[in-house]
């Protein structure tokens, strides 16, 4: 069986030392049947290639990923693309394989490394315009490229470059606990936001209780009043009408379920 590793030569057509000649290889590959003998051929072919996925790794560096978890993914691409290739087709293994893994690197960026869902086309976006501002500033003194620069460039609307900027600075969310930019007394972002407050639940609550209340019998308003509002007790409340405080009991009950599904009513 021809291995890999038995001719380290790189092929006279590629422009990489980490481009070695596996032409054989494939070719007897494609040949044999399913089984030990083939998958053992395919892992020498994908570990003479490793080189080519390790470069292609360290093309995508200082974007927030590991070099390690880098290396993993291109090696996941270089593993479909040894399976997928077809050497009867006519092109080099090199051809096929570097767009393979580039693929499966950004692929991997786009599925994996944002905080939050983001769609597709915004991310397409922010690539496509990360990418012209990095052609388009030739020395760290040239001045950033505007709006119209970019899209002039690209080819793109202002539209969709705004979306593109916007989301340049949102690959990863920022924690709640993070400082504030130029604060040195611990203030967070998580201070600068706003809590629910309890009491415009009341006063909507209110607000919808009143013309309900004014629709009630004089009588009934009045026990409310003094239960609710004096915080009278029903006894009380009885011997000032002169009922009983059974009575009373039983029109507090029934005149706040009426108010409550008046108000139901209302909200619905």
């Amino acid at each position: 069986m021809t291995s890999a590793r038995a001719h380290p030569r790189t092929h006279p057509k590629h422009t990489h030392d980490d481009a070695p000649d596996t032409s054989a290889d494939f070719r007897r590959i494609a040949d044999l049947p399913d089984g030990q003998e083939k998958e053992a051929l395919r892992q020498d072919v994908v570990r003479a290639w490793m080189p080519m996925a390790e470069r292609i790794a360290s093309q995508f560096r200082n974007r927030g990923e590991s070099p390690e978890d880098l290396r993993q993914v291109a090696m996941v691409g270089l593993v479909k693309a040894v399976k997928r290739y077809e050497p009867d087709r006519g092109s080099a293994f090199e051809s096929y394989a570097v767009p393979t893994v580039v693929g499966e690197v950004k692929r991997h960026f786009r599925d994996h490394m944002w905080g939050l869902h983001v769609p597709r086309r915004v991310q397409e976006l922010r690539n496509r315009v990360r990418t012209a501002i990095q052609e388009l500033t030739r020395s760290p003194d040239d001045r950033s490229p505007s709006v119209k620069d970019i899209a002039r460039h690209t080819g793109m609307t202002e539209e969709d470059v705004l979306v593109g900027m916007e989301a340049l600075d949102s690959f990863r969310t920022l924690s709640l606990d993070a400082a504030l930019r130029g604060a040195d007394d611990g203030y967070a972002l998580v201070d600068t936001l706003g809590s629910t407050e309890s009491s415009y639940e009341r006063v909507v609550q209110r607000e919808s209780l009143k013309p309900c209340l004014r629709r009630l019998p004089p009588r009934e308003r009045e026990i409310l009043y003094l239960r609710f509002f004096c915080d009278e007790t029903q006894s009380r409340i009885a011997d000032r009408l002169g009922i009983s405080q059974m009575h009373v009991s039983r029109l507090i009950s029934r005149t706040c379920a009426r108010l409550g599904q008046e108000v139901g009513a209302r909200a619905a």
